[in-house]
């Protein structure tokens, strides 16, 4: 990821994020990809209720999906209002797509989505990362970073 990229998730109003991710992962690649969506599903990703929790992307027919992700009904929509758990197809470029392929298929390896986020035009972008899972003393090595970080900001805040 570039700078400019990083910029443009800060400002985005609304960051969707999959807390878990880090924690229960190693991020090797990270990607953004356009999600093909819906009727009401941007007003309710803009008003922030949507959520990334057990989703995960497979690859079918050389074309990305991301399944598990949940989107609320719009508060406001009538009897057109969509699914809340549906697949939705992510937008990546064929040579990306084949290039997550080959990575998923080796033994420990997943794909995760990391990050929803408005653009500047409006669409919404899902970051997703090609992962490889933690074992359980790389988790309580991560808990322990975490907690020693706390300690010296709460430090620093004494002085």
């Amino acid at each position: 990821m570039n700078k400019e990229q990083q910029l443009l998730r800060k400002k985005s109003p609304v960051q969707i994020k999959n807390k878990k991710a880090s924690f229960e992962y190693f991020l090797v690649e990270t990607y953004m990809a356009g999600i093909v969506l819906t009727g009401t599903e941007i007003k309710s990703i803009r008003m922030g209720k949507a959520s990334l929790v057990d989703a995960y992307c497979t690859i079918i027919n050389g074309e990305m999906w991301v399944k598990g992700m949940s989107i609320s009904p719009y508060f406001y929509g009538s009897y057109s209002n969509h699914e809340m758990r549906r697949d939705r197809k992510l937008l990546l470029t064929k040579r990306e797509i084949h290039r997550l392929s080959e990575a998923s298929k080796q033994p420990g390896f997943t794909i995760i989505p990391i990050l929803i986020f408005i653009d500047e035009h409006g669409r919404a972008k899902m970051d997703i990362a090609l992962a490889r899972g933690k074992k359980l003393y790389d988790k309580r090595q991560t808990l322990k970073e975490k907690e020693d970080r706390r300690e010296m900001d709460r430090a620093k805040k004494n002085f």
